[in-house]
């Protein structure tokens, strides 16, 4: 078992270094649109457009790796009060609405990206920047973060059962 969860955590932490290379990138287009604009008096076309879609894949494929880090927000007015051992159980069935969720959006994103690439679908401006490879990343993302969800939920199961970390 700790083999299969330290694959899981292995492929959240790669796929999230990866994917940070995308900030890189949307950085760089913005920046090139300042220059663009404000030295030379040349605006682009195509600058927010890129920049949108380069985060719009961001957002979606860095979830994994921020649930891995523990970086997603949590409402703890009365879950804080609660012993190690009640707060899993407790997570157990908030782990559930998390699938159903991610099953959600790993089936409506699919249906989106899969019918947004068969129509060629493109912004509807003057630049037409291809919207598909976008919305096709919305499966991916959910894919990845159902993985990381299902290691912390067997990591929680197994601390709500034996009351010991599973690493």
């Amino acid at each position: 078992m700790k083999s299969i969860l330290k694959v899981i955590d292995s492929i959240s932490k790669w796929s999230g270094q990866i994917v940070s290379f995308l900030v890189i990138a949307f950085a760089l287009v913005i920046l090139y649109e300042v220059v663009a604009r404000y030295i030379f008096d040349v605006p682009t076309t195509w600058a927010l457009e890129i920049s949108q879609a380069l985060y719009g894949a961001w957002v979606i494929l860095v979830g994994a790796y921020i649930l891995w880090a523990g970086g997603h927000v949590n409402v703890d007015v009365v879950y804080a009060r609660f012993p190690p051992r009640t707060k899993a159980i407790v997570n157990s069935f908030t782990w559930l609405i998390f699938f159903m969720w991610v099953g959600v959006l790993a089936w409506k994103g699919w249906e989106m990206g899969w019918f947004s690439l068969m129509e060629g679908e493109r912004e509807p401006t003057s630049f037409g920047c291809p919207v598909y490879p976008t919305k096709l990343c919305i499966p991916v993302g959910a894919f990845l973060l159902f993985l990381q969800g299902l290691a912390g939920y067997i990591r929680n199961a197994i601390f709500a059962i034996t009351g010991r970390e599973a690493e």
